[in-house]
């Protein structure tokens, strides 16, 4: 017997997809607990320090390797037992994100777990992402002997504000010095039902840019207006005019938005008062189209308040790059899905800070089916009744750790 021989009959055989349906099924309740343990404890962006803790205590109990580069959130090493006859072994990061939004909650279907935390809530589907790594970090460190190459888990903070923890984790440089080559991560979607899944090669999400506008006039008595110059009636043609730069200004065929999401003005109704501000966000595809409609937002205030006797002062805030699945790492996921795929025809305007692991390593970020009537989980992300049907943790974790083992979904 020759040593190729040797090394193909002593090495464990991967988990079949049969046998990794049988285990998911016995873990599922878990998941549903940690998702649930974590919907009613939510902690806000780069505060998430007993969510961290919480997360690590089992971790390590699972055997991974645990490195802490941010404040909060970790990485997780998992060394495989297995080693390929031509050195050709891989390191494949998963990545889910750990912060909650500033949002009082809503709904019933969410009675038994609403959050504890007043005023913060997981109404963005980061507690099922969690949970679904979990499950998934789980799978895989039962699988550690039959693992080719190893396995990094991203347990990322603050993905919901700027300037992003996927940045900040990115520019550590942890995922270089642990070799990662691919890298794969998720969100739940309310527009697709559990057991499916959908992705699309190329662009898929936006950049998320935010802008923030000072408008001044002079105040004066609400009752006599003629005396100031009111920041409030520029305020309105600015935002009136602000609707024109993707309607007439930006190539139909480029996809953009331009939002005004916040007016802050005033004291009292019989006051007109020195400023507004106004704060927004862009998105596009390009950096450079960016640009292009903040300039333009720039032009219109600053005529608009000299018009009135007033002056703009204009501020864009760097946002996120487009999120841009990559061709390899995509067609393998969508192998590997099978016929739980649902293409993605078209990107969505939502912007992800996993677009900043993707400028350093190939990789793909897929949606995962969370919408049921039976969950009251078909509401839109960000919304007070945001919930996921449970059931599409099974699905998650599966997807999840079989880009992991490369099972055959035919197999």
């Amino acid at each position: 017997m020759n040593k190729e021989q040797n090394n193909t009959e002593t090495r464990p055989a991967p988990v079949s997809r049969e046998a990794l349906e049988k285990r998911i099924g016995e873990i599922y309740n878990d998941a549903v607990s940690w998702r649930r343990h974590l919907h009613r404890n939510p902690e806000l962006s780069f505060r998430e320090f007993e969510t961290t803790r919480w997360i690590v205590e089992k971790l390590e109990a699972w055997g991974y390797e645990v490195h802490r580069p941010c404040e909060t959130g970790c990485v997780a090493v998992l060394k495989g037992g297995r080693s390929e006859d031509n050195g050709a072994e891989k390191t494949i990061a998963l990545r889910a994100d750990i912060d909650a939004l500033p949002i009082r909650e809503e709904g019933e279907a969410k009675s038994e777990f609403l959050s504890e935390n007043d005023g913060v809530a997981h109404c963005c589907g980061h507690d099922l992402h969690t949970a679904n790594l979990l499950g998934t970090a789980l799978l895989l460190s039962e699988q550690k002997n039959a693992l080719s190459g190893n396995v990094i888990l991203i347990f990322q903070a603050g993905e919901e504000v700027l300037p992003g923890g996927g940045r900040l984790l990115a520019e550590t440089g942890i995922l270089e010095e642990l070799g990662v080559s691919e890298i794969y991560g998720l969100h739940t979607d309310p527009r697709h039902e559990p057991g499916r899944v959908a992705v699309k090669k190329g662009p898929m999400m936006a950049s998320p840019y935010e802008f923030t506008v000072e408008i001044r006039g002079k105040g004066g008595h609400a009752a006599a207006p003629h005396q100031a110059a009111d920041p409030i009636v520029i305020a309105a043609q600015v935002i009136m005019q602000l609707q024109t730069i993707v309607s007439r200004y930006t190539d139909p065929a480029d996809a953009a938005v331009v939002t005004v999401s916040r007016i802050k003005a005033g004291t009292a109704r019989n006051i007109i008062p020195e400023t507004v501000v106004l704060e927004g966000t862009i998105r596009t595809f390009s950096e450079q189209q960016t640009k292009d409609i903040f300039r333009r937002i720039e032009s219109i205030c600053d005529h608009a308040a000299a018009s009135a006797g007033g002056s703009a002062e204009c501020e864009l805030i760097t946002g996120y790059p487009p999120v841009i699945n990559h061709p390899e790492t995509t067609e393998k996921f969508m192998n590997m899905a099978g016929d739980v795929l649902v293409p993605l025809e078209k990107p969505v305007m939502a912007g992800e800070d996993f677009s900043f692991y993707q400028k350093q390593i190939p990789g793909t970020f897929f949606f995962l089916g969370s919408g049921s009537d039976e969950a009251d989980s078909r509401h839109s992300w960000h919304h007070p009744r945001y919930n996921v049907d449970e059931r599409c943790l099974k699905t998650g974790m599966r997807v999840m750790a079989s880009l992991v083992l490369q099972l055959d979904p035919e197999a």
